[in-house]
């Protein structure tokens, strides 16, 4: 009897052809950051649109064509995507997927073979899906970015990580409402025309233009009153996406917090670390090397320009260098720790305890064993080291509701606002 075998589909390329007539799809993270890259994948030939859809239709569409113990960011991009393609928005022949490939520990450097998979069984096996990633897996010939086009997407995080954090410092304390997301829309038209212009990211207009923005937001009309201050740190996806922490940002608006979210750029810093690590321990292609020494060097260069302007205004709490944080990190986690945010979530608390940020939220997504190995195993730790920490682990995953984790949260903010009157009166 001739025995049945498994039919293996061979993963569909991105081509040069596809470059000129696709639309590439990718899941909403960080809305500030989007926006302003967009333009730059314009101007390097690739059609890159955002899918913004989440919530309970998107869950239930990922835990349909997924198992239900993926990790939660998994299910609900899974999920999005899908959507998307069933949206009837675009042609499921002419449109593709992009999704991050870490290439650690973390079960997001899998991802994009169980997408393949679940869009097949929705019936689209030929949407063909890009590996974003810094190791070279799954190159595709459609996909080459000029130098000038990876020197714009790092100019544009740099942007976006100094907006995102002068405006949630200046927001909650505007005498006119919607000053700082008027400025903000502003300067995100702005770095749009200019990225279309093929300009922006010279070393000389970044300076110029971060200086002059943070002047602006320096300068909106503030009522400074004593207000909660909270940070919010975890899994990257979570931290970021609306979508996916349940809107947190603006529940915390809601709560009359000021918030601190970490720096991407310090992100991909941080990952670009774990890579070189990885081949000084394990070994490696030395042209890999080379090539990450270099981005790496460019990075702590772009990093270091961007936090001292910030620091040239007093009105403003700068994000640390990457070199600094990692020294937080020594004597409570080891800093070849890089499985998901590894050691980077120890560093991000110490960090904004020192800086006056002593409420945390760390949000963990359901599954994500690294997260929680990071987390639970040095929370305790660091609570010894720092007392004034008050810090609270989310947990988020398809079956959990909102109004739990909200509690939760309020819960902390409660110990927040009592810690923040017997300050004031001392």
């Amino acid at each position: 009897m001739e025995q049945n075998k498994t039919h293996y589909r061979p993963r569909v390329k991105f081509t040069k052809k596809m470059k000129k007539e696709y639309t590439i799809l990718c899941p909403m993270m960080a809305p500030i950051h989007a926006s302003i890259i967009l333009p730059v994948f314009a101007k390097e030939g690739l059609n890159v649109k955002i899918i913004e859809s989440g919530g309970a239709e998107a869950i239930e569409k990922g835990l349909k064509y997924v198992h239900n113990d993926l990790c939660y960011p998994g299910v609900l991009v899974t999920g999005q995507m899908i959507n998307a393609v069933e949206s009837g928005k675009y042609d499921p022949d002419k449109i593709a997927m992009v999704i991050t490939q870490s290439g650690g520990g973390c079960r997001d450097s899998n991802y994009i073979n169980l997408m393949r998979k679940s869009m097949e069984r929705a019936g689209y096996p030929q949407i063909p899906f890009i590996s974003a990633n810094i190791w070279g897996m799954e190159l595709n010939s459609g996909i080459d970015i000029s130098i000038r086009g990876y020197r714009m997407l790092l100019s544009a995080l740099m942007y976006g990580d100094m907006m995102m954090i002068a405006a949630n410092q200046v927001r909650p304390y505007e005498v006119n409402k919607g000053d700082a997301d008027r400025m903000m829309q502003k300067w995100t038209a702005y770095f749009g025309e200019r990225y279309t212009k093929g300009k922006g990211y010279s070393h000389k207009e970044i300076k110029k233009n971060i200086r002059t923005m943070l002047q602006e937001f320096a300068d909106i009309e503030v009522k400074k009153v004593p207000k909660v201050k909270v940070a919010v740190v975890g899994e990257l996806y979570l931290k970021y996406s609306a979508p996916a922490n349940n809107d947190l940002e603006q529940f915390l608006r809601d709560q009359d917090c000021e918030t601190y979210f970490p720096s991407v750029l310090g992100f991909g810093i941080y990952k670009t670390n774990g890579a070189l690590e990885d081949l000084r321990l394990y070994g490696g292609k030395p042209m890999k090397r080379l090539i990450l020494e270099i981005a790496m060097k460019y990075m702590f260069h772009m990093e270091n320009m961007m936090i001292s302007i910030m620091e040239e205004f007093d009105c403003f709490v700068a994000p640390e260098r990457v070199e600094v944080l990692k020294k937080r990190a020594e004597g409570i986690i080891n800093t070849g720790n890089s499985m998901g945010e590894g050691w980077y979530i120890a560093a991000e608390m110490m960090e904004f305890v020192a800086h006056g940020y002593e409420n945390v939220i760390c949000v963990q997504p359901f599954g994500c064993l690294p997260c929680h190995v990071s987390v639970k195993g040095m929370l305790n730790k660091i609570r010894r080291i720092e007392p004034k920490l008050n810090a609270v682990d989310i947990e988020y995953d398809p079956g959990a509701t909102k109004v739990n984790q909200e509690n939760r949260i309020k819960l902390m903010l409660s110990v927040a606002k009592e810690n923040m009157k017997k300050e004031v009166k001392q």
